[in-house]
């Protein structure tokens, strides 16, 4: 049985591809959800320099959130 001539699968990627968050060139499958190795590491080491920091209080009664009304 000759597979020469056999139709390839059409395969769909896992994952769509998105903008890069980093520079927003369209991802790449090995880097997702980045472009690249460098834009990857350019993140990660915004974390791991404390760049990105989730605000926090003290005491959560004091805190105050600008949505809510008082």
């Amino acid at each position: 049985m000759p597979d020469d001539k056999k139709a390839a699968a059409k395969v769909e990627p896992l994952r769509k591809t998105r903008p890069c968050p980093e520079c927003g060139k369209p991802s790449h499958r090995e880097h997702y959800p980045f472009c690249s190795n460098r834009c990857r590491e350019a993140d990660l080491s915004r974390w791991l320099t404390g760049a990105y920091a989730i605000p926090v209080a003290d005491d959560e009664t004091k805190a105050e959130y600008p949505d809510e009304e008082n």
